[in-house]
Parts: C-alpha cells; sequence; structure tokens
C-alpha cells in the first residue's frame, strides 16, 4: 500500500477543526475530541515516520471515537458513523483508493466538511 492513501493536509485540516464539532458536541464531548486529537496527530507523526500501519491505527481508532461521540447527538446516525468508520478502515487495511474516497466522501457529506482545494 502506498502512502498516498493517507493525506496528511486532511488529517492536519480534520484536527484544526476538532474545536468546530465540540461547539456543536458540547463540553462533554471535550475529553474525547481531544483524545481524536491525539490519535490524529499521532497519525500525521507515524505517516512522516513511514509507518503506514501504525497511521491507519490511529486513524481508525480516531474515526471510531469520532463514531462514539456521534452517539451524543444521535443514536442512530452513531450506528451508521460506526459502519462507516469500520468501511474506512478495511479499505485503508486493502489499499481500496476508491472505497476510501466513497466512506470518506460520504462522511464529509455527513458531517457538513467541504472539500478545500490548494491554488
Amino acid at each position: 500500500m502506498g502512502h498516498d492513501l493517507l493525506y496528511p493536509e486532511a488529517l492536519e485540516t480534520l484536527v484544526s477543526r476538532l474545536p468546530e464539532l465540540e461547539i456543536v458536541l458540547g463540553p462533554t464531548a471535550k475529553a474525547g475530541l481531544e483524545s481524536v486529537r491525539f490519535l490524529l496527530q499521532q497519525a500525521v507523526a507515524a505517516r512522516a515516520d513511514g509507518d503506514v500501519p501504525r497511521a491507519i491505527e490511529c486513524i481508525g481508532n480516531a474515526m471510531d471515537r469520532l463514531a462514539h461521540l456521534a452517539d451524543l447527538l444521535d443514536p442512530r446516525e452513531a450506528r451508521m458513523m460506526h459502519a462507516l468508520s469500520a468501511q474506512f478502515r478495511q479499505a485503508l487495511l486493502r489499499g481500496d483508493t476508491s472505497e476510501v474516497e466513497r466512506t470518506s466522501a460520504i462522511m464529509r457529506e455527513k458531517s457538513g466538511a467541504t472539500i478545500k482545494y490548494r491554488r
């Protein structure tokens, strides 16, 4: 599997936007979001060190924690996020770029996030 499946810019953007999720989820989610931030920062560092399996593990764990935080808003939505998280993780492990892109697009849509392209 190539490094092209892990986009540090996207991870860094997600880390920088976690405070926005705290506004939506409320103060009870703060500790969970700090855990997500830590895992994503570990993923970026692991990828920079060339440790793609560790980066994938950290990303998967962060996605799982985000799905658990979704329980605070809507348990039905949380079940869907858990399923997407599992699909995303499996796609990363298989190196299935199209499935990674498909599940990330669904997660972005559900979260209201948008892709910002560099010029």
